[in-house]
């Protein structure tokens, strides 16, 4: 990976060479700073002071280039105007070529200016970011406060592009006139068939849509997934481009995705009829976290080493995470006929062994064209969502009773046996139609003492959050600095590497992101015993409710991904999402009040709903936050993230298995509890990093 200084050195336009920010300076600069300090010749205030007005001064070069440039842009829209008004007079096809010439050269002009923004952005977020690191906290969230929020704001010039909005939309809308009028001047033989858009039109849009971390529903979608993009654009040339495509198979985009799809519905197809299940075999009813719970257990344990297994092979691993759900869904079935309920959790273990989501992830982050990878990462969530949804609903068409020799079929075990064959089948179709990739040589890993050595220097980093200045001048940034080593720029090679490089926001994230799939899974998890004490609904109205719940996943996010986010920040949108979970736990509770169906379903959708919102919007920042060394390898932030949610689940799972103990009628609140406190404290932690996740 290369340092950011010298990217920013080969990519920056050379005649504007002089307008960029100074991140080299200012890099030094920092350095200096931890000299000075050390020595005792200079104050942390007036290096805040200092180090503000330095900042201040590169972004108002940044700003008053964009807007000079903005008016050249503005100027020569306006003659290619005049030009086209005048064509409205004396059409002649030459002059519709030459103003489509025209506003392409503008449009291609308009594309360096935006490439220009998106450098200088990511370069103040990286410079806000090594400050923290080298000196305390607290400065971005000073710096984005005071700065952002003011009405002469010229930070805002370089996040928000204000002002290029016009000049993208003159060029758009201008091409496509010129296009969708082309026929009014040639007779219908002559017209060629075209596409809706100009190239440049696209190429703008892809553009303005990075430097506004895209606010349209597949990208919001795509957010989900948590596949990691480069930060910094590089224009692929053509040679690339066509080895991306040559590495592209359609048919084993699709095997992921329905691998992703059948493991969401193996995952649910047992929540509506595990306390059923649990009794069968003479065990409590809220036995059933337990069960749930044991294909989380066991998904702690082959994400890693299935994140590991993918930097070798796709094919291998999705084999073998066939064969052993099969095993698991066996086992499933046989634990009524064995009446053993050892045998129904090592089955569940089994099916939990198989989780290959690692290996879904990868595969669409390495093989999948940059093109359609945010189609196919939206893909994958709505494989994962629409799994969700089936898995209940299938369980609730599962409602029959017969023998095959000694083997029962029924409610509880029909789940087993159903996914045992279509994993089976799964299996034989991935033998013949998926097509292994060959995958390029992982970056080295360092020897034993430089790993020791990066050791050390995570591990100054960190305290170089917690204990402002004791970090040596000789210590750099491992993302920034273009004298780091190799090795202090290459993807961690264990967990406890990875956590020393997650700052405090990044923690704050994974925090929300565990606290909203805990919640989640109490509710659904303990759906089925619940609905049963407080209102006797049968396995059918239990499926039907979370299908429903599961359903509610795309909706809700075309309405967030297409208009909610397009009016407010993202960060704005996690502290209300948070909150909304807050208040469905609070109406959950059972107080006073004899408990309803409709105080059950509307804490239980609210509760859902703003969860899923929260997970979008939570791991979108949480790729914005997250240093690029996790952005690959085995010990990757997707890991990171999946890691927290499985912990959470388990947890969950553990937690209404003990709950029993208390009752039935204690249940319900003994598990709310934990939720609640949890959602409260990552609350008070967003308010504390809230100017951090700018």
């Amino acid at each position: 990976m290369v340092a950011f200084g010298k990217k920013l050195k080969e990519r920056s336009i050379q005649e504007w060479q002089g307008y960029y920010i100074n991140y080299k300076l200012m890099k030094k600069k920092v350095n200096q700073y931890g000299r000075q300090l050390q020595g005792g010749n200079l104050e942390r205030r007036q290096v805040l002071k200092d180090f503000s007005k330095m900042l201040d001064n590169q972004i108002e070069k940044v700003a008053l280039f964009m807007l000079e440039q903005q008016g050249i842009l503005a100027s020569r829209l306006q003659r290619l105007r005049e030009s086209h008004d005048a064509l409205q007079e004396e059409p002649e096809i030459s002059h519709i070529a030459y103003l489509k010439e025209g506003y392409r050269a503008v449009g291609q002009d308009l594309l360096k200016l935006l490439f220009f923004v998106e450098m200088n952005a990511i370069g103040v977020r990286k410079i806000l970011k090594k400050f923290d690191k080298r000196f305390g906290y607290r400065f971005t969230n000073y710096y984005v406060k005071t700065r952002a929020n003011h009405p002469y704001s010229e930070l805002q010039q370089v996040y928000k592009h204000v002002g290029l909005g016009a000049v993208v939309g003159a060029v758009s809308r201008n091409l496509h006139e010129l296009q969708n009028n082309q026929g009014s001047y040639l007779s219908i033989y002559d017209q060629p068939v075209l596409p809706l858009q100009d190239p440049v039109v696209d190429s703008i849009k892809a553009a303005v849509d990075r430097l506004t971390h895209s606010t349209n529903f597949l990208n919001f979608m795509a957010q989900h997934a948590f596949i990691m993009q480069q930060e910094l654009p590089s224009p692929q040339d053509e040679e690339e481009a066509v080895e991306e495509d040559r590495r592209y198979h359609f048919m084993s985009l699709l095997l992921n995705l329905v691998n992703t799809f059948l493991y969401m519905v193996n995952t649910y197809i047992i929540v509506p009829t595990a306390d059923d299940y649990s009794m069968s075999l003479g065990a409590a009813a809220t036995v059933c976290g337990v069960v749930i719970g044991a294909m989380a257990v066991a998904q702690l344990f082959s994400s890693v080493y299935f994140s590991a297994w993918s930097n070798k092979s796709y094919f291998k691993p999705l084999i073998f995470s066939s064969i052993v759900l099969f095993i698991g869904n066996l086992l499933y079935a046989l634990a009524f006929d064995f009446n053993s309920i050892a045998v129904l959790l090592i089955g569940r273990l089994f099916c939990g062994l198989g989780s290959a989501r690692a290996v879904n992830r990868r595969y669409i982050s390495d093989c999948v064209p940059l093109k359609i990878r945010m189609q196919a990462s939206a893909g994958f969530v709505s494989a994962s969502a629409l799994g969700m949804a089936c898995g209940p609903a299938l369980a609730g068409l599962l409602q029959t009773r017969f023998k095959i020799y000694k083997l029962t079929f029924n409610q509880n075990t029909l789940p087993g046996w159903v996914m045992a064959v279509a994993w089976l089948m799964y299996l034989v179709w991935l033998a013949i139609s998926f097509r292994e990739l060959a995958l390029e040589p992982e970056e080295s890993h360092s020897t034993s003492k430089d790993s020791n050595n990066s050791a050390v220097q995570d591990g100054n980093l960190e305290s170089g959050i917690k204990q402002p200045l004791l970090i040596t001048s000789e210590e750099i940034d491992e993302d920034d600095s273009e004298e780091a080593s190799e090795e202090s720029r290459a993807p961690v090679n264990s967990i406890g590497a990875a956590y020393r490089l997650l700052t405090p926001s990044v923690k704050v994230q994974l925090l929300i992101y565990f606290m909203l799939k805990y919640a989640m899974e109490i509710l659904l998890s303990e759906s089925s015993v619940i609905t049963t004490y407080y209102f006797g609904w049968s396995t059918s109205s239990v499926a039907i409710f979370l299908a429903c719940l599961g359903l509610t996943v795309l909706p809700v996010n075309i309405v967030i991904g297409s208009y909610i986010s397009n009016m407010f920040e993202d960060r704005q949108i996690l502290l209300v999402s948070e909150i909304m979970v807050c208040v469905g736990i609070l109406f959950s509770f059972n107080v006073l009040v004899p408990y309803t169906v409709p105080q059950y379903v509307c804490s239980g959708l609210i509760m859902f709903v703003s969860a899923e919102v929260l997970e979008g919007v939570n791991l979108s920042l949480l790729s914005r936050v997250m240093s690029s060394r996790l952005s690959r390898g085995t010990y990757n932030g997707g890991l990171l993230s999946t890691e927290a949610g499985t912990i959470a689940r388990v947890i969950a799972d553990v937690t209404i298995t003990v709950a029993g103990y208390f009752g039935r009628d204690m249940l319900l609140n003994v598990t709310l509890l934990p939720s609640l406190v949890t959602c409260v404290v990552s609350i008070v932690a967003t308010c504390f990093t809230y100017n951090s996740l700018y």
